[in-house]
Parts: structure tokens; sequence; C-alpha cells
């Protein structure tokens, strides 16, 4: 209990410059947890409904009931929901059309399903970036402060005659926290960056993977759509 004290009072006593960088390495873990899980929820979320919505595509139903299903949805489309509505919303739309052939059908679908692909995906990634640069700016923040705490801690000693180790202690056992504080900001932006970035790229794939599946089908639905 006493050593928390002791730390609570070397973080209020610290000079200004390293209660600055104390309180900036605060908030960029602060910031960082809340994306954490912020995006935990929003991958695992994603991941649930993608695998919701390719039961229902696998299950045999109709592609246009399947359609008017997934635009009745009253909440925003995300996901493999979105991408399979842009393909054939967009597919349906050419259909209509007068000399379109096959293949334009099918250029036509996959674009706005790679083009919503793209979209999903970057809503994935968004605030990953923050996490990259917390990970890589906060230990050299730290290291900032450990170096001002220490150049504080020995300047101290330049008047004095008889210098000890428990007069410039406090000084750099600040800055020691501020490297502490670096690394605890730091270590957790890393790891889930690198977590995450990775499921958001299975996810992708999981995408790259429907869009094929579905150009298949449509491939194979055109030309009798065309002939009749």
């Amino acid at each position: 209990m006493n050593a928390e004290l002791d730390v609570l009072h070397l973080l209020l006593s610290a000079s200004i410059p390293v209660q600055i960088v104390m309180a900036i390495l605060l908030g960029f873990s602060i910031a960082s947890w809340f994306i954490i899980f912020r995006k935990k929820a929003m991958i695992d979320r994603a991941n649930r409904d993608a695998g919701e919505f390719e039961d229902r595509f696998w299950s045999g139903a109709d592609l246009a009931g399947l359609f008017k299903e997934v635009t009745a949805d009253g909440e925003r489309i995300t996901g493999t929901a979105s991408i399979f509505e842009a393909g054939f919303r967009e597919f349906a739309r050419l259909r209509q059309r007068r000399n379109v052939d096959s293949r334009s059908l099918l250029e036509g679908a996959q674009r706005a399903m790679r083009v919503a692909s793209a979209r999903e995906t970057e809503r994935l990634e968004q605030s990953l970036e923050f996490l990259a640069n917390v990970g890589s700016i906060s230990p050299y923040v730290g290291l900032f402060g450990t170096v001002w705490g220490i150049m504080i801690a020995f300047h101290g000693l330049a008047n004095v005659k008889e210098a000890s180790i428990a007069m410039v202690a406090p000084g750099i056992t600040e800055a020691l926290i501020a490297t502490a504080m670096g690394l605890f900001a730091a270590i957790p932006a890393v790891w889930a960056y690198n977590r995450y970035a990775n499921k958001i790229e299975r996810i992708s794939l999981r995408y790259d993977t429907f869009v094929e599946e579905f150009s298949s089908i449509l491939a194979r639905q055109a030309p009798h759509d065309e002939a009749a």
C-alpha cells in the first residue's frame, strides 16, 4: 500500500514535461483499450453475420426472395449480405436493359460486389491505424519522459557537494515509470493490431470467396435469363 502511495506521490510531484508525457501515454492507453474492445465486438459480429447469411444463402432459398428479405431489414446491411445485395441489385438492373449480354451482366455484378467487399473491409479496418501508431510511438514517448526525468535528476546534483543515490532515486524512478507506461500503452496496441489485422484478412478472404461463388451462380443464370 505504501509503495502504491509512493508511486502516486512520484507521479504527482514529477516535473511538468514528465507529467505531460505520462498524461499522453495514459490517453493513448485508454483510447487503445476502447478501440480494442470495440473492434473485437465488430469483428465477432462480422464473422457471426457472415456465417448466418451463408447458411441462409446455401439453404436453397430463392435468390429474389432472399434479396427481398435482406433489403426488408430495417437496419443497415453489412458484411456478406451487403455484398450479395450489391451484386444481385446490379445483376437485376442490367438484366432489365435490352441488348445486354451475359458477360456484361456478370461483369457488372462482380464490380458491384468487389466495391461492396472493399467497403466492408475498409469499415472493419477503421481505427487499426491508430493501434499501429500507438504501438510504434508510445515506447519513444516514454523514452523521452525517461531521458528528461534522468536529466532533471542529475541536474539537481550540480550544486550539491556530496551526492547520494537517495537524492537521484526519486527522479530516476519517475523516469522509469514513464518508460513502463510507454510499454504498457504499446504492448496491448501491437498485440491487438496484429491479431485483428489477421482476423480482418481472413474475413476479407471469406468475402472474396463468396464473390466468386455467387458469380458462378449468376453466370449459370445469365444465359437462361437472357434467352428468356
